[in-house]
């Protein structure tokens, strides 16, 4: 067993579908979202049976990263009870396996601070060469 998952999320629109599926893989919450158009659903709601034309995503991540996708579709999503259902990945193959967990590693960025120490001194060495 793997700690990688399948999350299966359902979305009124394509428009918001793509902005789900943008949001995740940004923020290294999903390592891929695939989205599927034009399904249609059946169920039951406020005491009948509905149908809806529907996108599906399906999101490739980690159990450990499941609590604060969740909290993203939640946030995101225009429906008061999303669809949001995980499921394992009990295998897969190597390398893809290898490339969902690269995917999802966290980036070490630099602080901002510094960032802006670094922008200035190359300015201030780029104007010292000009005069």
């Amino acid at each position: 067993m793997t700690d990688k998952i399948v999350v299966l999320v359902t979305t009124s629109s394509i428009k918001e579908a793509r902005k789900i599926a943008n949001t995740l893989v940004d923020e290294r919450l999903a390592a891929c979202v695939n989205v599927l158009p034009k399904i249609r659903s059946y169920y039951r709601w406020k005491g009948g049976v509905q149908t809806d034309e529907e996108c599906l995503l399906i999101v490739k991540s980690s159990r450990p990263r499941f609590t604060a996708l969740r909290k993203a579709v939640e946030r995101l999503h225009s429906h008061k009870v999303p669809e949001i259902i995980c499921l394992p990945i009990v295998e897969g193959a190597d390398p893809y396996m290898n490339w969902l967990e690269e995917s999802l590693a966290v980036v070490v960025r630099e602080p901002a601070v510094a960032r802006l120490a670094t922008t200035l001194s190359t300015q201030r060495r780029r104007g010292a060469e000009k005069t």
